[in-house]
């Protein structure tokens, strides 16, 4: 009896590692027909640029010039600061936060960046020469 459960339990698992394999090996049928395999083909690569994108308006935060992909950003670490806060950023050539990042909420000067500035890429974002996605008429103002 006991080998006979081994048995079934061994044969479950070879059929079921099969059917997995099988299952990875098969193209994936959409709803509408068509393999996933041929509408998830990346043609081309849009890399970062080094020079630096104008901005489109007043006061709009400037984009990051470089890959943040492995930047560690939460509650306990901030990548960013490693470069960019003021105690360093004369030594590392980068640009230095805004003073106003380093404002609380009543105003008060902070000797670190405010907690309502820590998550940068709440606002920046990396620059990316890509197409755009949709129809889009915006057109930058002049004067900033």
């Amino acid at each position: 009896m006991k080998m006979q459960a081994k048995f079934s339990a061994i044969a479950a698992a070879v059929l079921l590692s099969a059917s997995f394999a099988i299952a990875q090996s098969a193209p994936v049928q959409t709803l509408r027909g068509t393999q996933i395999d041929d509408i998830n083909v990346v043609e081309d690569l849009f890399h970062q640029d080094k020079k630096r994108f104008p901005r489109n308006y007043r006061q709009q935060p400037p984009l990051v010039p470089h890959s943040i992909d492995q930047y560690q950003i939460d509650l306990k670490a901030n990548r960013c600061l490693s470069c960019h806060d003021w105690t360093v950023a004369g030594e590392r050539n980068a640009p230095t936060l805004s003073m106003t990042h380093y404002l609380d909420r009543e105003g008060n000067q902070l000797d670190q960046v405010a907690g309502t500035r820590w998550f940068c890429n709440q606002c920046h974002v990396p620059q990316v020469d890509a197409p755009a996605l949709v129809d889009n008429t915006f057109e930058a103002s002049s004067g900033n």
